[in-house]
């Protein structure tokens, strides 16, 4: 099926290459997303990251990221994962 150039594709879809998401130990859900916008010649992709409401219904929340910022937010995260697993090596843990 074709679409005409200026219609608009918005929708998030499943990305292939990662786990859907993770739930955490307090139950939040954590999805990663490829969302797509724009005109079918000219989409823009974004890395969706939805974090959802807690058991007790505390709202989330949801950033749309460049894959750029993905991969920054990701060392960061990696970054701190080590910190925490290993603490002597933390230079702010003194």
């Amino acid at each position: 099926m074709t679409t005409p150039a200026n219609e608009r594709h918005d929708g998030i879809e499943r990305s292939p290459v990662a786990e859907p998401r993770l739930v955490t130990m307090c139950g939040r859900r954590i999805e990663v997303r490829r969302l797509r916008l724009g005109r079918a010649d000219r989409p823009v992709s974004r890395i969706a990251l939805d974090v959802g409401e807690d058991r007790g219904g505390v709202p989330g929340a949801w950033a749309s990221l460049t894959p750029e910022e993905a991969r920054g937010l990701a060392r960061l995260l990696l970054r701190q994962a080590g910190a925490t697993e290993h603490p002597a090596d933390d230079p702010f843990s003194h």
